[in-house]
């Protein structure tokens, strides 16, 4: 019998372009990945929006790649000192503790941006400090990356680390 291979369908709906109230709920270590570059230590920080995705009953979810590096051109470090609405102290910039954004309220400026295929993907422009004026929100039905079970029986050798070459 064949096991056929394909594309899934995407039943993905972007967050609405604008600004959003948004709380910090992941930060989340992908180690070394290798980029145009060459290779960099890289982490995503995810986020929940207020609003709902109504096709799924679940708060729109936004993520963004970052180098970890607090060096003065790093994204990281940009975004960073526009949500906390303030530069890093040279006393922070030996060391920032990333699990510090978990729960952290902001703002996200969110723009869309269309594939040569036509798909829409939801983008971060900026993020901004949260106003006093809103009241927090809080993460809503997720789990932490790392408080998450690891999957078994997806195919994949348990007792092998490497991947199979092709």
């Amino acid at each position: 019998m064949a096991i056929i291979a394909k594309k899934p369908e995407s039943n993905f709906t972007p967050c609405p372009e604008g600004l959003h109230q948004a709380v910090c709920v992941d930060v989340v270590d992908l180690g070394i990945q290798k980029g145009a570059y060459g290779e960099k230590h890289k982490v995503e920080v995810r986020w929940q929006t207020e609003m709902e995705n109504e096709e799924v009953a679940r708060r729109f979810q936004l993520r963004k790649w970052y180098t970890l590096s607090l060096h003065e051109k790093a994204s990281l470090r940009k975004d960073l000192e526009c949500w906390r609405g303030r530069k890093f102290t040279e006393d922070e910039l030996k060391g920032f503790d990333l699990e510090k954004l978990v729960g952290a309220n902001c703002q996200l400026q969110v723009i869309h941006n269309i594939t040569d295929d036509g798909k829409t993907y939801d983008n971060i422009q900026a993020i901004v400090p949260h106003t006093v004026k809103l009241p927090k929100i809080a993460p809503l039905e997720y789990t932490r990356e790392k408080d998450r079970a690891k999957p078994h029986g997806n195919g994949a050798h348990a007792d092998l680390d490497d991947p199979i070459p092709f």
